[in-house]
């Protein structure tokens, strides 16, 4: 039995191994090979890996693991059982595990609004996250797909990147009054309607299309997806997704700890906020405080048998 099974390979669970190898815990990370950045160019924002691929990133991190007592494992996992002394996992290939611990880091899947053309452009001129790739987009005419309550403050986020914004209100809410005043004072544009397809020339974006046919050029664009945790065999453990507008995430303490002991989340599972590098620095904890667990639990037990060893 391993000290600890991760369930996925992204800078989160690398960086919990990381921690956990150097505590010299038995760690198995079991990853199915497709990060949810997979389809960007460059991770940005992350010290002295700015502009990496997402790919050679997880490549950098397992060779990191080599010198430690640290098994990778590509697969994807199908169940989870909970076990008088840990935890039973399983593969979709019908392969098992056990460990004491467990720790997923899955991330998310994102479910963007459903209008046809907007899809493909994920990962390319569609930018979720301004920190990630508002820098790669500067000066470009952006459109806002208003889709929540948030669209104002996307749009407003994003001029800080081009003063070219055009918010195309969609399905969101109408703005307020206040929110009116804040759209004009930064000079973003808002466009009424629906947005019936994004119209794409050459592998790039070149305009929206309203449902009255009127088109609107862009280079670039952003859309608040909803974000649903990649974990459906935690619901065979009792931990069910919390839903909300945004997201259908588990729910964690500040440390990764859920309500099922042993069991323990970092990333955006928990966290729709996380960027690459706040999961690793998410996973770095996880792996600190998953190995202090144990730590607790060996000691109480070591007392309890010195304890009986005193009184024969």
């Amino acid at each position: 039995m391993q000290d600890v099974i991760i369930i996925g390979g992204g800078a989160a669970g690398l960086s919990a191994a990381l921690q956990l190898g150097r505590s010299r815990r038995t760690v198995t990370v079991i990853d199915a090979g497709h990060p949810r950045n997979e389809t960007a160019a460059g991770v940005h924002g992350f010290l002295t890996r700015d502009g990496v691929s997402p790919l050679e990133l997880i490549r950098l991190g397992r060779a990191d693991l080599e010198p430690y007592d640290v098994r990778l494992v590509e697969g994807t996992v199908v169940g989870a059982v909970k076990e008088d002394d840990g935890f039973q996992i399983t593969l979709e290939d019908g392969s098992t595990l056990a460990a004491k611990r467990i720790l997923v880091t899955t991330g998310v899947v994102d479910i963007l609004p459903e209008i046809p053309g907007l899809a493909e452009r994920w990962g390319k001129d569609l930018a979720h996250c301004p920190y990630c790739h508002g820098w790669e987009i500067q000066d470009q005419a952006i459109g806002v797909i208003g889709s929540g309550t948030l669209a104002v403050h996307q749009a407003l986020l994003f001029r800080q990147w081009s003063p070219n914004i055009t918010l195309f209100l969609h399905s969101a809410p109408e703005p307020t009054a206040v929110e009116r005043q804040q759209l004009a004072a930064r000079g973003i544009r808002l466009v009424a309607g629906t947005v019936a397809r994004i119209h794409s020339e050459d592998d790039a974006v070149t305009s929206v299309e309203l449902a009255d046919g009127t088109i609107h050029p862009v280079q670039a664009l952003t859309a608040q997806s909803r974000v649903v945790a990649q974990a459906p065999f935690l619901t065979m453990l009792g931990l069910v997704p919390v839903p909300s507008e945004f997201s259908e995430l588990v729910e964690s303490d500040e440390n990764g700890a859920t309500a099922v002991p042993g069991v323990w989340v970092a990333g955006n599972v928990t966290d729709m906020r996380i960027t690459v590098p706040a999961a690793a620095l998410a996973g770095s904890f996880a792996g600190m405080t998953i190995n202090m667990d144990m730590m607790a639990e060996e000691l109480a037990d070591a007392v309890a048998i010195h304890e009986a060893a005193v009184h024969v």
